[in-house]
């Protein structure tokens, strides 16, 4: 069993029993807890009345969070060679088609998000078992099979992002970084708690909300009411 070091006891007992109605202090707290010694990350973990075997009780979306998230997003574009200078200009990390497809069926993922033009999908289909796992499939829903590449490569540097909820319907996203301002991360919170909130599947029937929780990488999990926003 991993031993649990002083510093994870002491984090625990501090927020142990806390339910946090005030996102300032929530937010407050949540920094205290940040005792590693590197930038960690945050998190938002909402757990909702879903079923996401039933496909009206899915979610599946993106969002731009107002602040970021601090991370810099590498971005591979599988489209037609014509196509290339325009996706170059619009600072995409990697181009590429037949060339790039190669290198994903070997294994050689190097990006964090893969934009495709309609006509690429179906070469990307014998590749599901690859990108599918790692959440790197490009689809419709999430804005990454496109027309409009420019517009698009702009979004996602600028920080949009993909979300779902897992297949025991919570949803596990970072917020943000502890070196953020205390307004940052409240602001991205709470345009993340919004997004959910509004992209409510359609089968949900009652409340939508089980809990809510946020902590750092390292961190224990601090409770917040759900009437915080």
């Amino acid at each position: 069993m991993r031993k649990v070091s002083r510093r994870h006891k002491d984090n625990i007992q501090k927020t142990k029993n806390v339910i946090y109605s005030n996102l300032e202090e929530a937010i407050a707290s949540l920094k205290e807890t940040a005792t590693a010694k590197f930038v960690e990350s945050v998190e938002l973990h909402a757990t909702l009345n879903i079923d996401p075997k039933y496909a009206n009780q899915q979610l599946r979306t993106t969002v731009t969070l107002p602040n970021g998230i601090g991370k810099q997003v590498r971005i591979a574009v599988l489209t037609n060679e014509e196509n290339f200078e325009e996706v170059k200009i619009a600072k995409a990390d990697i181009v590429g088609n037949d060339d790039l497809i190669a290198q994903i069926t070997q294994g050689n993922l190097n990006f964090d998000l893969l934009i495709a033009t309609p006509n690429m999908m179906p070469k990307l289909a014998k590749l599901g078992r690859v990108l599918g796992p790692k959440g790197l499939m490009p689809s419709p829903k999430s804005g990454t099979v496109t027309t409009s590449l420019t517009e698009t490569l702009n979004e996602f540097k600028k920080g949009k992002f993909e979300y779902k909820a897992d297949k025991t319907g919570i949803v596990h996203v970072n917020f943000g970084k502890v070196d953020f301002t205390n307004t940052q991360l409240i602001e991205n919170l709470t345009a993340l708690y919004r997004s959910i909130e509004q992209n409510r599947p359609s089968g949900v029937k009652g409340k939508y909300f089980k809990n809510l929780s946020i902590c750092t990488t390292m961190g224990p999990s601090l409770k917040l009411d759900l009437g915080i926003f």
